[in-house]
């Protein structure tokens, strides 16, 4: 399974972040050079490669962490999603929702989570005393999300899924000035920590 993160402001650095500390290889990609992003890569962590928008597009499941209003640039880098696992960590300010963005990138299997939490927030460990940060994910592909469930307690949050993109995502949507229910909630989990996974040969 290859992954990638697509957008390398402070959400993408913080979810990089995550990966590195759980020693899981991914590709990050953004509108800067592979060799601009490259510093910054590798002050996360060996386990963070930049690379080309294109080739990021490559991997099997990949996080949206681009500005809201760059998502339909992304989308139009292929024809055709079908086989990509798209985790949308966005926060919208134009009146869509989740559901509505999913419309751009069509044949993806669309789970929204990882946006609920403050950058700053989800780069730090998660593993707390024991317990473990929650992260909410929703959507309407059942298998998609199980994929996205088992990423997110390999990376060592507690993932909670909170239904289909129309109920569950709107608890953690921001749309223009109105702030869901579940925005900027640091909730934690009673679960044993997962063991990182070693890196990719």
């Amino acid at each position: 399974m290859n992954y990638a993160i697509i957008g390398f402001g402070a959400i993408g650095q913080a979810l990089a972040r995550a990966f590195a500390r759980s020693n899981i290889d991914v590709a990050v990609a953004s509108r800067r050079t592979p060799e601009a992003l490259l510093p910054q890569a590798q002050a996360i962590g060996p386990t963070v490669t930049p690379t080309t928008l294109q080739d990021a597009l490559k991997a099997d499941v990949i996080f949206l962490a681009v500005l809201f209003e760059g998502h339909r640039e992304v989308a139009k880098a292929l024809p055709d999603w079908q086989g990509k696992t798209v985790v949308d960590a966005m926060n919208g300010f134009e009146g869509l929702s989740s559901a509505d963005v999913a419309k751009a990138f069509p044949g993806a299997r669309w789970v929204k989570g990882f946006n609920h939490l403050p950058a700053r927030t989800l780069a730090a460990d998660p593993n707390v005393n024991g317990s473990r940060r929650v992260v909410f994910l929703s959507s309407d592909d059942e298998a998609a999300a199980a994929q996205v469930t088992d990423l997110a307690r390999q990376l060592g949050f507690a993932p909670v899924h909170l239904g289909k993109l129309e109920e569950g995502g709107a608890l953690v949507q921001v749309l223009d000035k109105s702030w869901a229910p579940l925005i900027f909630q640091d909730l934690f989990k009673n679960e044993p920590a997962r063991p990182a996974t070693p890196a990719a040969a």
